[in-house]
């Protein structure tokens, strides 16, 4: 038996409440029970295993829908009685197809409206980057659209950069909210694509402007200058 396993403060059936949050942007995706075999089964696999209180019986998240969780991370609290369990999530985590299970936001009232949650933009993109690199990857060029552009070159994903550029400026001039929104995440996708390919992260980048925030343009400019 694990440390882990013997610190959990079991409930009177033998389960624990396990609170599954996304690893990436820390939303909280759903909730559900384990007891020790699917603790066990979610350590060994490097997967979530819960227990299933209708059903009485295990079960893998993902095992039929896909949907799996890769997990990151697994805390317990101070009390031993809750599990947090840091996961990659692929695909929907609710059964509902809602991104999470949490999507029914409660006003003032105690009414409630359909109000899932969407991730923040920069663990979108740190997930689109890492998807960029796999598809870099791949031994066949005609795998995808990025392995494509990548065994083209710098040149044809610098002009994609550029022409996406441009299609911004355009939906931003004459275009719909909805065109605009469109076009700048092609851009963002392509700009992506070219920072994979000039080896910069875009937690680089989250880096440079945090080290900006604060500076106004004129003295950054000037600090620039000066090197």
């Amino acid at each position: 038996m694990s440390a882990l396993e013997k610190a959990v403060r079991w409930n009177a059936d033998g389960l624990v409440p396990a609170v599954v949050q996304d690893a990436a942007d820390g939303r909280v995706l759903m909730l559900a029970w384990m007891n020790a075999e699917s603790l066990r089964l979610t350590l060994s696999s490097g997967y979530t295993h819960f227990w299933s209180r209708s059903r009485k019986a295990l079960w893998k998240k993902g095992e039929t829908s896909g949907h799996h969780q890769r997990v990151r991370e697994l805390r317990l609290d101070c009390d031993g009685d809750t599990l947090v369990v840091k996961v990659e999530q692929t695909g929907p985590a609710c059964h509902t197809d809602s991104p999470t299970c949490f999507f029914n936001l409660a006003d003032g009232a105690g009414g409630l409206r359909d109000a899932p949650e969407s991730p923040g933009l920069g663990p979108v993109l740190e997930q689109v980057y890492r998807v960029i690199l796999e598809r870099r990857a791949a031994a066949d060029p005609e795998s995808s659209y990025v392995a494509k552009l990548f065994a083209k070159g710098t040149d044809t994903i610098l002009k994609k950069v550029a022409e996406e550029a441009g299609e911004v400026l355009l939906a931003a001039k004459g275009g719909t909210p909805s065109e605009l929104t469109g076009e700048a995440a092609d851009l963002v996708f392509h700009l992506l694509v070219a920072l994979a390919n000039g080896g910069v992260t875009p937690q680089d980048v989250s880096a440079e402007l945090a080290r900006r925030f604060g500076m106004s343009g004129i003295a950054e400019k000037a600090a620039r200058k000066s090197k």
